[in-house]
C-alpha cells in the first residue's frame, strides 16, 4: 500500500511531506485507489506537479491534471 502525497520537489524522495491526500493498494482485486478530491484538485490548481504514476492514478479516478 503507497500513500498520495503533496511534497516539496527540494526535499528528499523519502522526506518531509506536506499532505497526504490519499492512498493506492495495488493488492487487492481490483486496485483500490482512495483519494480526496477536493485536497487533489486544490493542489494542482496551486500549481502541484503530480508524479507520472500520480498522473496515471488521478486519470484513473477521474481527475484530469
Amino acid at each position: 500500500m503507497w500513500r498520495v502525497v503533496v511534497a516539496d520537489q527540494r526535499s528528499k524522495r523519502d522526506g518531509r511531506v506536506i499532505e497526504t491526500v490519499g492512498h493506492y493498494n495495488p493488492q487487492t482485486n481490483p486496485s483500490t485507489i482512495t483519494l480526496d478530491e477536493a485536497r487533489v484538485r486544490d493542489w494542482l490548481a496551486r500549481g502541484a506537479q503530480p508524479s507520472q504514476t500520480v498522473r496515471k492514478l488521478l486519470s484513473i479516478h477521474g481527475i484530469a491534471s
